[in-house]
């Protein structure tokens, strides 16, 4: 397992939650049984020895001061000394064999002397275990006159918490091992579908793009991802046989008119062909590859994020008349009428040379569908501040199945009919990929043997 994966982290990150959780609920326990326990012993001392010291205060030790002492030996697990010689205390008595051992230090007896109470946890001086106890000091006259002390070995206290501790060890233990189930859980949720999304994405960076992943769970935001992985692999997919086709046509576009040249130019060395009748197709075959070529260059270059546009304020009815009188000869060479409404107030921001190329496109397939002798309709009008170009035909139409793919590169509708008026089918591409940059729209609408409307959109100069 690498160090660096995501799982291993995953891993080390659940260890670390594990071992910080432990070890807060241990130290959490500890606190407890301290806090709990062993000051609540303390405290039931306290309360014990202040009895006790009111009572001496009122009737000395007497019978009833040493029954209530019996009392509490009865009733506590606690061990009781009283001495009325605190020296006692200090030397250890009146345990025997303990002389020389200090059941509390001298610093100790200082304080009760002084009329305060003293706690102790240290080993006992007898019986070599740890303690827990207090020293309550009798006065008498505002002197010291004895000294009451409570203690009560920590064994006993931890005693209590025996099976308890194997309870929270048990508790701990089934903590740990949920932390664990869902740590597997959280890996199989989380991880394993990234390394699989990395596996894929790894094999798209190779130019594989057919493997999909499996979305089996609810709509989250893991699904959303493996979704999206999904959709950028059919994407890239579609690009991808869309670049070879792409390539395929351009091959197919250039070697249709270099095979006419190359043809032509053999019956002419050979003297099958007349020259002058050769040079014509050369020159004609010649012109419609540069058309292709400039036609790509210009589709490449609008497709670029950073082409630049030179936008300046146009007035619209001018631009449509400049277009319309370029094409004008190939209208008439067709006997077909261009009639124009145009709003002669239409402004418009934008590359001037670009829109009157989208206009000459336009018009230029309208010419190209449309029988001899028919007319064609130019109007311009202002909708909602936005200028609305329309060139309306009287064509053959479009059939409503090749309407979705009509501005993709390369499509006509009457392949073999474009190709003999020249066209490139790379006209309506340029056309959209203008008015995208000019941030408006181009619609076409059309009906099979009636004609077809293009409909262009730009925002208005204000």
């Amino acid at each position: 397992m690498k160090l660096d994966s995501i799982r291993t982290k995953v891993w080390l990150g659940i260890a670390f939650t594990a071992l910080a959780v432990l070890a807060l609920a241990s130290v959490l326990i500890f606190f407890l049984y301290e806090r709990l326990y062993v000051e609540e012993q303390v405290d039931r001392f306290m309360q014990e020895g202040e009895a006790l010291s009111n009572l001496y205060e009122l009737e000395g030790t007497n019978e009833t001061f040493f029954e209530r002492i019996d009392w509490s030996k009865q009733t506590t697990e606690a061990l009781y000394l009283v001495t009325e010689d605190p020296m006692e205390l200090a030397g250890g008595a009146p345990f025997e064999g303990t002389i020389g051992e200090e059941l509390i230090t001298f610093e100790e007896r200082q304080v009760l002397l002084q009329g305060e109470t003293v706690f102790i946890r240290r080993e006992h001086p007898r019986f070599q275990q740890d303690m827990i106890g207090i020293a309550i000091p009798l006065m008498e006259s505002e002197r010291l006159a004895g000294a009451v002390f409570i203690s009560k070995p920590l064994a006993d206290v931890y005693d209590v918490f025996t099976n308890l501790r194997w309870f929270l060890a048990g508790a701990l233990a089934l903590a740990a091992g949920i932390i664990v189930f869902l740590g597997i859980r959280l890996t199989r949720h989380l991880v394993d579908p990234l390394v699989r999304m990395n596996a894929v994405a790894k094999r798209m960076e190779q130019g594989q793009f057919s493997e999909r992943l499996s979305v089996r769970r609810r709509k989250d935001e893991m699904a959303e991802l493996s979704n999206s992985l999904n959709q950028l692999a059919s994407t890239l997919q579609q690009v991808e046989t869309n670049r070879r086709i792409f390539l395929a046509t351009i091959a197919h576009e250039l070697r249709t008119p270099l095979s006419y040249i190359v043809g032509y130019i053999e019956g002419i060395e050979e003297g099958v062909i007349k020259p002058e009748q050769g040079m014509a197709i050369i020159e004609k075959e010649a012109r419609r590859m540069n058309r292709l070529v400039n036609d790509l260059l210009d589709l490449a270059q609008l497709e670029g994020d950073e082409y630049p546009l030179q936008h300046d304020v146009v007035v619209f009815a001018e631009l449509v008349r400049e277009a319309c009188e370029t094409v004008q000869m190939r209208a008439k060479q067709k006997q077909m009428t261009i009639r124009l409404d145009l709003d002669e107030d239409c402004i418009i921001y934008a590359d001037r040379d670009r829109m009157k190329q989208v206009i000459i496109n336009l018009l230029t397939n309208a010419i190209s569908y449309t029988n001899r002798g028919k007319k064609i309709d130019v109007n311009l009008i202002t909708v909602d501040k936005q200028a609305q170009l329309t060139i309306r035909d009287e064509g053959i139409g479009i059939p409503q199945a090749d309407m979705p793919y009509i501005t993709d590169r390369f499509f006509r509708v009457k392949r073999a009919r474009s190709r003999k008026d020249g066209g490139t089918g790379l006209g309506l591409a340029i056309v959209q990929e203008i008015m995208a940059k000019h941030e408006g729209s181009l619609e076409i609408k059309s009906v099979e043997g009636q004609g077809t409307t293009a409909t262009v959109t730009i925002a208005q100069y204000e």
